[in-house]
């Protein structure tokens, strides 16, 4: 039987929406230890007031760096992910360079996760490589990323940031997030200690556990309080 913990700590709670303010952030955080999530994935300059809210918990406290875009140059992307190790961040999620991935510059690539990383198991931070699925799309491309992160012994590869919005044939803008084919392909391209996060779209305890059945260990999500009471309801939790 399904433990509620196997489901709660496969949860990144996001708090990353732009709109989200202080009250919102605090909002959040309880939700997070309401339900015993494995962390919140606040914006930079929230991780101190993040960590004083979840203090004496084992909710831990992540952030983005070079979010939603990856747009930053490689020694931005550095002194970002120094600064967030110095406010006291647990966890770090970082966006490839997109526009080098699509143009398949992958010393670039390597050498940007290869220096993001380092600074990350310096401070014995937690390093999330998000390569974002709704803009690179090629599967030869996908393998290449899975084979980079496991060179890099980063500690998670990540679909998606969920800000990945494509122009779609109605004029509307939209994104597709983590798909089960991609998880799958991470699963069997990456290093086993590599592990898989899912995160875009996932909004029922339906796709959690899809997820988790494709070979993903955590997901990010703004639906946690959702997905715990189906589960609950469920499981008889």
């Amino acid at each position: 039987m399904i433990k509620i913990e196997e489901i709660s700590k496969m949860m990144d709670h996001s708090i990353l929406h732009p709109t989200f303010n202080t009250e919102r952030l605090v909002h959040e955080c309880s939700i997070a230890l309401k339900y015993n999530a494995a962390s919140v994935c606040v914006k930079p300059y929230a991780i101190k007031e993040a960590r004083e809210l979840l203090n004496n918990s084992d909710v831990k406290v992540g952030c983005v760096i070079g979010f939603p875009h990856g747009n930053s140059s490689i020694n931005v992307k550095k002194y970002e992910a120094e600064e967030a190790c110095k406010q006291g961040t647990q966890e770090i999620d970082m966006v490839i360079n997109i526009g080098k991935a699509l143009d398949k510059d992958w010393i670039y690539i390597k050498n940007e996760i290869r220096e993001i990383t380092n600074i990350c198991h310096t401070n014995n931070v937690i390093i999330k490589v998000i390569i974002e699925t709704d803009y690179v799309k090629e599967r030869t491309d996908k393998i290449m990323l899975c084979k980079i992160c496991s060179e890099a012994r980063v500690d998670y590869i990540k679909t998606s940031t969920g800000y990945g919005f494509v122009k779609k044939e109605n004029g509307d803008y939209n994104y597709v997030g983590a798909t089960i084919e991609d998880i799958k392909l991470m699963r069997q391209y990456c290093d086993k200690k590599v592990q898989i996060k899912a995160a875009g779209g996932i909004r029922t305890l339906d796709d959690l556990l899809k997820m988790k059945e494709a070979g993903a260990t955590r997901i990010g999500t703004t639906s946690t309080e959702q997905i715990i009471k189906e589960a609950i309801k469920k499981f008889n939790l």
